[in-house]
């Protein structure tokens, strides 16, 4: 069996091993009913608040857009989130990313959901932010395509992962610079599909500057999408 193939499959077991184990609260190890965090964790989690910009959450006094975004609008034209990325979100996002958590991302699926319900959004495809083959291979599955293929369950939705590919490996972003960030992203996405007035939900775990997105959804746009809207679990606030 290739390398990768059997790390997917130990990845695989590990989560129907979670899946299997006595359900407790992953934050405090009290019993969570059928969900991976007990009602009083859940009801903790810093939950992103307004006001904040309407594109891309970054907060504004009045909930108007942010400078950046009036001055070098993004190619994603608005990103929807959960929670603020501070302890104990980015301990649980580490869980799905790195220790396959699975649960977390069904959890997640049900509040994006209802985000998509109460703000009334007709999308065609849902998109999980690829992988390159080589972090797929090291990881064993893709954390953002957990999270879309539950999400694409719960809203009917078509699962699309083909359309979006990860064509160059990079460093990981949160060791650069903005600067450094966006050089290393160029080109590095690519697409195959005539999207041409199609509407897309592109999903990722953690939106921090925005770059990964954002070019993302310029590889998209030239493509023919009409209107790229971003899904993540938690938005990282900006002194961080």
């Amino acid at each position: 069996m290739r390398e990768w193939a059997l790390k997917w499959a130990q990845e695989r077991a590990r989560a129907w091993g979670n899946a299997l184990l006595p359900p407790v609260c992953l934050l405090c190890g009290a019993s969570g009913g059928h969900q991976p965090l007990c009602p009083a964790c859940q009801n903790d989690l810093p939950a992103l608040s307004a006001p904040c910009c309407p594109i891309c959450l970054e907060a504004t006094p009045y909930g108007e857009r942010c400078g950046a975004c009036l001055v070098h609008p993004p190619h994603f034209d608005r990103v929807f989130a959960l929670y603020h990325y501070v302890f104990p979100v980015d301990r649980l996002i580490h869980e799905l990313k790195y220790s396959a958590q699975f649960a977390l991302a069904r959890r997640w699926r049900q509040e994006l959901a209802t985000r998509l319900v109460t703000q009334p959004h007709r999308a065609d495809r849902i998109l999980p932010l690829p992988l390159h083959d080589e972090r797929l291979a090291e990881r064993g599955y893709n954390q953002a395509q957990e999270i879309a293929r539950a999400l694409s369950r719960a809203t009917g939705i078509a699962l699309d992962t083909q359309s979006l590919s990860k064509c160059r490996a990079t460093r990981p972003q949160s060791e650069s610079s903005l600067k450094e960030r966006r050089r290393n992203l160029k080109n590095a996405f690519a697409c195959q599909t005539d999207l041409s007035g199609q509407r897309l939900l592109l999903v990722d775990d953690v939106l921090t500057t925005g770059t990964t997105l954002n070019e993302a959804a310029r590889v998209l746009k030239l493509h023919g999408a009409e209107e790229v809207t971003a899904l993540v679990v938690a938005r990282t606030p900006k002194h961080h």
